[in-house]
C-alpha cells in the first residue's frame, strides 16, 4: 500500500540529507539543512509509527518523545537539571521556554527507532526499557560534540568531561541516560509493541545514524574522541541489532532452501521397492 511507502521515502531522504551535511559550507545554509534533517527524521519516525501500529502509536511517540524532550530540556535550560547548566543558540530557529522546537523532534526522531531495536534485541518489559534507553542516550555520545562544535548550544562548566570531549560534561550523558529511561517507560506502556518485518525502516535508520555519525566524526568533522566513544556506546545496541538482522537473513534463506527440497518429489527408498514388489506378488498370486 502507498502509505507504507511513506517512511521509506522520508528515511531515504534523510540519508541524502545527512550525507549532504559535511559537504555544505558552515553558517546559514548548514543550520537551515540541519532543522530540515530533523524535521525529515522525526517525520520519517512518526509516519513508521502511524502505518505500522496505528494512531495510537504516533499519538504516544509524540506525547512521551516530543513532549518528554520538552519538559526535560525547559527543566534544564531553567535550572541545569538534569543535564548540567547550558544554553542555546539562535541558530535552531524558533524556541519555546528557551528550548528550539527542532530539539523536541529531535527526541522523537530517535527515540522511535531506539524504541523498537530494544523490542528486537529484549525480551521482558524492564529489559526491553534498559535496551531502548542506552540506544537513545548513547547517542548523545556524537550528537553533543557535534551540536556543540558547530556552536548550537553551549555549557556553563563543561568539567568533568570524557578524555578527548572537553566541550560537554559528564553530568549531561548522566541527564540523557535518565531521560530516556523515563522516556522508554512511558513508551513501552503506550505502545506495547512486539519485533515485526515492517520495521526495516527504523532499524536502517538507527544503523545509518550510527556508522555515519563515526564516519563522519572522523572524515569530516575534526572529532575523533567522539567518534571513539560514540562508536563504543552507540555500538553496544548498534552492533547486536546488526548481528540480529544479518542471523535472521541466513535463517531465512537457509529455510527457503529447505522448502524446496521439501516440496520436491523424492526418490523412493528400498524398502519403499520392496513393499511394492511383494504387493504385485500377491496381487499376481491371487489372480492366478
Amino acid at each position: 500500500m502507498t502509505e507504507h511507502r511513506i517512511p521509506a521515502l522520508l528515511g531515504g531522504t534523510v540519508v541524502v540529507a545527512q550525507v549532504g551535511y559535511p559537504l555544505t559550507p558552515t553558517g546559514a545554509a548548514r543550520d537551515a539543512l540541519t532543522v530540515g534533517t530533523v524535521l525529515l527524521f522525526a517525520a520519517a519516525s512518526l509516519a513508521h509509527a502511524l502505518v505500522s501500529r496505528g494512531p495510537r502509536a504516533a499519538a504516544g511517540l509524540l506525547a512521551a518523545a516530543g513532549g518528554g524532550g520538552l519538559l526535560a530540556e525547559s527543566v534544564g535550560v531553567a535550572s541545569g537539571v538534569p543535564f548540567g547548566g547550558y544554553e542555546y543558540a539562535s541558530s535552531l530557529g524558533p524556541a519555546v521556554l528557551g528550548v528550539p522546537l527542532v530539539i523536541p523532534l529531535a527526541w522523537m526522531m530517535m527515540a522511535w527507532p531506539a524504541y523498537l531495536v530494544g523490542v528486537r534485541l529484549a525480551r521482558g518489559r524492564a529489559a526491553r526499557v534498559a535496551v531502548s534507553a542506552v540506544g537513545l542516550a548513547a547517542w548523545d555520545l556524537f550528537l553533543d560534540p557535534q551540536m556543540v562544535g558547530a556552536g548550537h548550544w553551549r555549557w556553563a562548566d563543561p568539567t568533568p568531561a570524557l578524555p578527548g570531549v572537553p566541550a560537554v560534561p559528564l553530568t549531561n550523558y548522566a541527564g540523557w541516560v535518565l531521560v530516556a529511561v523515563a522516556v522508554m517507560a512511558v513508551l513501552q506502556r503506550a505502545v506495547p509493541a512486539e519485533p515485526s518485518p515492517a520495521d526495516a525502516v527504523p532499524y536502517a535508520l538507527y544503523l545509518w545514524t550510527y556508522a555515519s555519525s563515526v564516519l563522519a566524526h572522523l572524515a569530516f568533522f575534526g572529532l575523533p574522541a567522539s567518534a571513539l566513544w560514540g562508536g563504543l556506546g552507540m555500538g553496544l545496541v548498534a552492533v547486536p541489532l546488526a548481528v540480529s538482522l544479518r542471523a535472521r537473513g541466513l535463517r531465512g534463506r537457509r529455510g527457503g532452501r529447505g522448502t524446496d527440497r521439501s516440496t520436491a518429489p523424492s526418490a523412493p527408498s528400498a524398502s519403499d521397492r520392496c513393499g511394492r514388489a511383494a504387493g504385485a506378488g500377491r496381487a499376481a498370486r491371487a489372480d492366478g
